[in-house]
């Protein structure tokens, strides 16, 4: 998905921040592939939901609703994601079930159980890649086990524990059999999306424009990590020869390099007949990969250096140079950072994993109490929301909480609608799942968007799917449409008072450290001996601005005694701006003077740089402008947040 933009720095006075419509409608604009996802989602669920309805398992909502966590945009990732999770929720349920005799009969016991489950799980959740899963696999665990309190005998609960698997085991089947039948290929997404951003770098120099400038931004912090990934998912279905696959690969890398020189040439080539002739060059490329092949022996039109300003002339030859090789079949250079563990660095060393998984699971289990105690079964989505909410820090917690009440409230509002006025017309297994299917692929819609909305989709779902599906085939209770809901808003609520008041966390220490790093990053990319390598390294550094200014953007979600002052803010994205600017530049500098990399690396220790003396205008001022933004972050006093671990 992509990675938001920085917004205002201007702190907002209210906890949860007024929507901007404006932006909201942009949003919910196409997107490529964006509806191919959303029917293949909205189909899984469904036909989830028709299983569970056909057999009478209990919950058939939250067997429809697991859905959601198992679809990637690709068939491989979420095949391998689908039997990854159903081989742990075997492994988590199978363990629950050599426990169950022992804790029928026996709430307190039971109660211990449920808490400690939960805390490993969300301890894993926050400090391993289980991250993704680690909430819903701990949503069913312990809701298995919360059946074992409405059992009255061994033989019961065992049965219980087994419609708990089948909530994880039929979406995990029709999921499978979906993407087999119709899950696009890994390789045609990675085509996709690189003629998508080629065929934004032709619109910025075609017509530039703020949109297309945004666009152009957007793709660029996105970073090329997700098409690699596509990539090595192709190679490892063996679907594709090799050394399409090599070139693909290097496609990639000069695709990051090809942004970035368009960036350049924006600024600094004003000949709108050469503007054009790049722009023509670079959208037959898309066409290319669009249509499911490579570009090769691409030359560019010959443009006249008269008159050039000195980068538009350096950008021009670097850009001839980099699609004369766009698409070599060549080996991929290693990756210059070492694959990540399982565990986090810190897993055993920061209290903030911990801390999560204690205010996740007290929020839980108080849940859990509540309706227990007030004999309110009908309110247990509480206990349910619980697990799906939790975040590592106030933002991102804040942020998903204000998109999923929205999402509640809109899917409670479908529902609702749904039993006064369409249910009552159907008399049938076929005509509820039509009007599910409906529903759900506006949900779905919104879920496969940005970050900033996509929770939203996952509630409406969620609410709906509570709402309507009450049992085996169509029902009309309002009641129990009222109850689930109100659950869901308490849920809710919990979570973000435990998350606010206890141990709150802020973004600001991520911010901090991801800043501290990027000089580094920029400087592996100035001392890089190709353009190759040093388009991997750029790649890398462009992914790590976008996961800032996602981050300086969950800053105004943070309530104000979590939050940093506006001036903090300010100076970060500053930074962040000034990184950004360098990052073009630096792309016309393969081996880069050995200067440049030394002061970007002092400015990585914290050192005052020693910044060459002899450099062109249009890169010593970036790198002038870093520095003195960067020494001033320094110089300012740090905010109490920016020495706490950031959760993940």
């Amino acid at each position: 998905m992509a990675t938001p933009a920085a917004e205002s720095a201007r702190a907002r006075p209210l906890p949860l921040p007024l929507p901007d419509w404006r932006a909201t409608k942009a949003l919910l604009a196409p997107a490529p592939g964006r509806l191919e996802f959303a029917l293949r989602l909205a189909l899984v669920c469904t036909a989830s939901a028709g299983v569970a309805e056909w057999f009478q398992t209990p919950e058939p909502a939250l067997t429809a609703y697991v859905g959601f966590f198992l679809l990637r945009a690709d068939r491989t990732t979420s095949i391998v994601m689908g039997a990854a999770m159903l081989v742990l929720a075997s492994v988590l349920i199978g363990l629950v079930a050599l426990m169950a005799n022992g804790l029928v009969g026996r709430p307190a016991a039971l109660l211990a159980s449920m808490t400690l489950i939960a805390f490993a799980l969300f301890f894993l959740t926050s400090a391993s890649k289980l991250a993704p899963v680690g909430g819903i696999l701990a949503l069913i665990t312990t809701f298995a086990l919360s059946l074992i309190a409405l059992a009255p005998e061994g033989e019961l609960a065992t049965r219980a524990l087994l419609y708990a698997w089948l909530m994880v085991g039929i979406p995990v089947g029709v999921s499978t059999v979906v993407n087999l039948l119709i899950g696009p290929a890994p390789r045609r997404l990675a085509e996709r999306a690189l003629a998508q951003r080629l065929s934004a770098a032709a619109a910025v120099l075609r017509q530039g424009g703020a949109n297309h400038r945004d666009e152009l931004q957007r793709l660029r912090m996105e970073g090329p990590a997700e098409i690699q990934a596509w990539l090595r998912l192709a190679a490892a279905e063996h679907t594709s020869p090799p050394q399409d696959i090599a070139a693909l690969r290097h496609a990639c890398d000069a695709t990051t390099r090809v942004l970035l020189l368009a960036d350049v040439l924006d600024a600094a080539l004003h000949d709108p007949a050469a503007r054009t002739a790049v722009a023509g060059t670079l959208d037959g490329m898309a066409g290319i990969l669009a249509r499911g092949g490579y570009p090769v022996e691409i030359d560019l039109p010959p443009v006249a250096h008269t008159a050039l300003p000195a980068p538009a002339g350096q950008a021009l030859a670097a850009l001839r140079s980099t699609l004369a090789h766009f698409a070599d079949a060549e080996a991929a250079p290693p990756d210059p950072d070492p694959p990540a563990g399982f565990l986090a660095p810190d897993a055993f060393s920061s209290p903030a994993h911990v801390r999560f998984a204690l205010k996740a699971t007290g929020a839980a289990m108080f849940c859990y109490l509540l309706y227990n105690a007030l004999g309110w079964q009908g309110i247990h989505t509480a206990f349910i929301t619980c697990f799906i909410v939790a975040l590592g820090t106030a933002g991102e917690t804040v942020e998903k909480l204000s998109l999923r009440i929205a999402g509640c409230l809109a899917g409670a509002l479908a529902g609702v609608a749904a039993l006064l006025w369409v249910l009552p017309a159907i008399h049938g297994l076929a005509g509820l799942l039509a009007l599910i299917f409906v529903v759900t692929l506006g949900a779905t819609w919104v879920a496969a968007g940005s970050p900033r909305i996509a929770y939203a989709g996952f509630q409406i779902a969620f609410a709906f799917f509570l709402c309507v599906l009450q049992g085996s085939g169509p029902s009309y209770d309002l009641a129990v449409a009222r109850d689930r809901v109100i659950g869901i808003l308490i849920g809710n609520a919990a979570v973000y008072l435990v998350f606010t008041r206890l141990w709150p966390v802020s973004v600001a220490g991520r911010i901090d450290a991801a800043l501290a790093a990027l000089p580094g990053r920029l400087a592996r990319m100035a001392e890089a001996p190709d353009s190759r390598l040093a388009a991997v390294q750029a790649g890398k550094a462009e992914a790590q601005r976008g996961a800032i200014a996602a981050d300086l953007a969950l800053l105004d979600y943070e309530p104000p005694h979590v939050r940093p002052d506006a001036d903090w803010i300010a100076q970060r994205r500053r930074t962040l701006h000034c990184a950004g600017a360098l990052t073009a530049p630096l792309a016309l500098q393969s081996g880069a003077p050995a200067p440049v990399a030394s002061a970007l690396d002092a400015l990585a220790r914290r050192q005052q740089p020693a910044l060459p003396p002899a450099l062109p205008r249009w890169l010593a001022q970036p790198l002038q402008a870093l520095a003195a933004s960067i020494q001033r972050r320094n110089a300012s006093t740090p905010h109490p947040g920016s020495t706490a671990h950031a959760a993940h």
